[in-house]
């Protein structure tokens, strides 16, 4: 069995709630006929135009109010549905438009910078360009922990003597000099 779509679901809601307002609406009729408070006739024909035409101007009656207090209603949250669906439309359709210019900035700018580094090679050959991390170096990956480099250590330490030990081989290099 296929599921009905949406708009059938929604036209079956609609026919049963007609069905159920005809239907409460000839039972108030056919209750004001029992008590006999409008129009008794001895003519069945009489009262069953009669009472026909009352059950058609309690459902215009009803009719009218559901149109004025409902559907106006309806109506006015269907258009603010549909405002906001248009708005958050227009909001997507500039998100997008705003990050492919994005892109294409960010795009011209790497373009302005390879060039940039294309005309100082060419005037510059041999040599890496600046932005390669070492100057004058080949050009290869450099992350931000390879450029680290605290220096040499500066500290006062106490340097001793060597002990001499009878080897002087310094000495003998020395004489052979003189």
């Amino acid at each position: 069995m296929v599921a009905p779509t949406s708009n059938e679901h929604d036209a079956e809601i609609r026919l049963m709630g007609l069905i159920l307002s005809q239907s409460a609406l000839v039972g108030l009729a056919i209750g004001i006929f029992d008590t006999e408070l409008w129009l008794v006739n001895p003519s069945p024909t009489v009262n069953g135009i009669t009472y026909a035409m009352g059950a058609f101007a309690v459902q215009g009656l009803a009719y009218y109010f559901f149109k004025m207090f409902f559907e106006q209603n309806m109506q006015e949250k269907a258009k603010l549905s549909e405002m906001e669906k248009t708005r958050q439309n227009r909001y997507r359709n500039m998100q997008s438009q705003f990050d492919s210019r994005r892109s294409e900035m960010e795009l011209r700018m790497q373009e302005a910078q390879m060039e940039a580094e294309l005309r100082w090679m060419e005037q510059n050959p041999g040599k890496a360009p600046p932005t390669w991390g070492i100057p004058g170096g080949q050009p290869h990956f450099v992350d931000n922990m390879s450029n680290f480099n605290p220096g040499i250590p500066i500290h006062e330490a106490e340097i001793d003597q060597p002990l001499k030990l009878g080897a002087e081989i310094e000495e003998k290099d020395d004489k052979k000099k003189k």
